[in-house]
């Protein structure tokens, strides 16, 4: 395909569109490169990246001691496969079960592998030790849940647009409302129920916060009918919300916690889902796995992107950025801003319909020209998530930003 064009950000994203499936709607921006809590695009402008690869780059872009882990393991050995041992399996898994209190990990690549794996392990257990006939575990999902695209998935979705045209769906799934626990209790009364599974915090529905008290009670009536509580924590843990995991806002340890995104560090896929014994040792070899999971390269980076966490004690700076965001979000004075609400460093603002059919990606598009990056979702939703290194100072600068942007598109 021949392209002409004197934009090197529009050869780009016409190279893209002619070549790449559909399956994306970008902002039209083109990143070139990235550091910390910055961005540059392909004509060398600025912006304060305020979406974080959605948290996989918690640490913020290129992060040194990350990059000196990955080259550094890069010039040794990057992949055996499972067929063989490797020097830093055994090390990383003793590093984040002890890290997370957990008796063992399965690592896995991506985050909706985790939610597979998460899955399977359930069921598993569910058959073997709490007794379920074959074939007839159910696992209980919420509305507007999200954690990946695969068949089983979307299988769990209520958002039409996720599964249409893509069924048969995977059976074994039975979805309620989110922060409903009524509606909880009740369907725990199925004897072949084996697990919930729940975002802490629901992000891709929009930064979704629970009553105070929902995590703790639906923990416990997990226990009371020997059911897994399985925490989705792939967007909301490793410091995102303001703690190290969005659970411990309630004290509640997941049976079952599945992690993404940020135990990469935005440097490659990583993902990881960490159990006990009693749940994890069902799994028998041959029966779940994956050709990169637990690779040395990745088992190097992970190791060093959850040290950067603690060492930089970036959850209590999610914490105390966090504060000070919503606080100048909310103090916006437009009829544009809805709500604004979230926790740590995942933040969202509630935007009304303005102007002729203009949303929320429209002031994703003036942010943009303004040196912000972040992405809308449902039309009327802005997510805010910043990498944790961020600063007051450049929180200030972001918060002007979006103050400026929003009282321009409400003139």
């Amino acid at each position: 395909m021949l392209i002409t064009t004197n934009s090197k950000a529009d050869y780009y994203i016409q190279l893209e569109d002619a070549y790449n499936a559909h399956n994306y709607h970008p902002l039209p921006v083109v990143i070139e490169r990235g550091e910390g809590v910055f961005v540059w695009d392909t004509d060398n402008k600025q912006y304060y990246d305020c979406l974080s690869a959605y948290s996989a780059v918690n640490q913020g872009h290129c992060h040194p001691r990350l990059i000196d882990a990955l080259t550094e393991q890069a010039k040794k050995l990057t992949l055996t496969s499972r067929a063989f041992h490797n020097n830093l399996l055994g090390e990383y898994a003793e590093f984040i079960c002890n890290y997370f209190g957990y008796d063992r990990v399965l690592p896995m690549n991506t985050g909706v592998e985790g939610g597979e794996t998460a899955i399977k392990l359930c069921r598993k257990w569910g058959y073997e030790i709490k007794g379920i006939e074959q074939n007839k575990a159910k696992i209980i999902f919420v509305e507007h849940n999200f954690w990946g695209r695969t068949l089983a998935a979307i299988s769990t979705s209520s958002d039409e647009g996720s599964y249409s045209n893509f069924g048969p769906f995977t059976p074994g799934f039975e979805i309620i409302p989110y922060n409903d626990l009524p509606a909880l209790e009740k369907a725990l009364r199925d004897k072949n129920i084996a697990g919930f599974m729940l975002e802490p915090i629901q992000g891709e529905a929009g930064v979704i916060v629970p009553d105070d008290g929902y995590l703790k009670a639906a923990y416990e009536l997990c226990k009371k009918n020997n059911v897994l509580l399985i925490a989705d924590e792939v967007q909301t843990g490793i410091g995102r919300t303001g703690k190290l995991l969005a659970c411990d806002y309630e004290s509640v340890k997941p049976d079952i916690l599945i992690l993404g995104k940020a135990l990469g560090g935005g440097v490659l896929p990583v993902s990881a889902v960490l159990s006990s014994h009693e749940v994890m040792l069902t799994i028998k070899p041959g029966q779940h796995g994956s050709t990169f999971g637990g690779n040395p390269l990745a088992c190097a980076v992970a190791m060093e992107a959850l040290k950067i966490i603690t060492d930089e004690k970036l959850s209590e700076n999610a914490f105390k950025m966090g504060q000070i965001f919503r606080s100048r979000l909310s103090a916006i004075d437009s009829p544009l801003i809805e709500t604004v609400r979230g926790k740590g460093l995942l933040n969202a603002a509630v935007i009304k319909p303005y102007g002729k059919g203009k949303t929320a990606y429209n002031i994703c598009l003036a942010l943009k020209d303004n040196g912000l990056l972040a992405k809308q979702t449902h039309d009327h939703i802005i997510r805010f998530a910043p990498p944790l290194v961020i600063n007051e100072d450049q929180v200030h600068a972001c918060c002007d930003i979006i103050e400026k942007t929003i009282k321009e598109e409400g003139c």
